[in-house]
C-alpha cells in the first residue's frame, strides 16, 4: 500500500512542477505583453502631444488673421459684430411629441390648477397655484 502512494504523490508532485512551470511562462509572456502596451501607450501619448503642440503653432490668432487677410477675396470673410449674435428668446424650440402608446396620459407641459381641492392631512382647501399670471 505504501508504494502505491509513494507513486501517487510523485505523480503529483510532477503535476504540480509541471502546472507551475507552464503558469511561470504564461506569467511572463504577459509580462512582456502588458511592458509592450505600456510602450505603445507611451508612444501614442507623446505623439498627442506633439499633434497638439503644432495644433496650438497652427491657430496662433495672429497667423489666422494673416491667412485671411491673404485669403479675404477668395473666402470673402467679414469680422464677427455682436449684431450677428441672436438672443435666447429668438430660438425655437421643437413642440413636443406624443409617442405611440401614450395618447391616455396627461400632458406634463400643461398648467394645473388645483382650486376647489382639499388637503388630505389638514381637510384645508388647497389654495390655487400662480397658474397664467393668476395669485390667490
Amino acid at each position: 500500500m505504501r508504494p502505491v502512494f509513494f507513486v501517487f504523490s510523485f505523480l503529483a508532485v510532477m503535476g504540480l512542477a509541471f502546472w507551475a512551470y507552464r503558469e511561470n511562462y504564461a506569467t511572463q509572456a504577459a509580462l512582456r505583453e502588458m511592458t509592450k502596451l505600456q510602450n505603445e501607450i507611451a508612444s501614442l501619448r507623446e505623439a498627442l502631444t506633439l499633434q497638439r503642440a503644432e495644433w496650438a503653432y497652427l491657430n496662433r490668432p495672429e497667423r489666422l488673421r494673416e491667412l485671411a487677410t491673404l485669403n479675404f477675396d477668395r473666402l470673402g470673410l467679414l469680422p464677427l459684430e455682436p449684431v450677428q449674435f441672436g438672443a435666447a428668446a429668438q430660438v425655437t424650440y421643437p413642440a413636443p411629441t406624443i409617442l405611440p402608446g401614450m395618447e391616455g396620459f396627461p400632458d406634463i407641459d400643461a398648467p394645473v390648477s388645483v382650486t376647489g381641492q382639499t388637503d388630505p392631512l389638514t381637510g384645508a382647501e388647497i389654495a390655487p397655484s400662480p397658474v397664467d399670471g393668476q395669485f390667490p
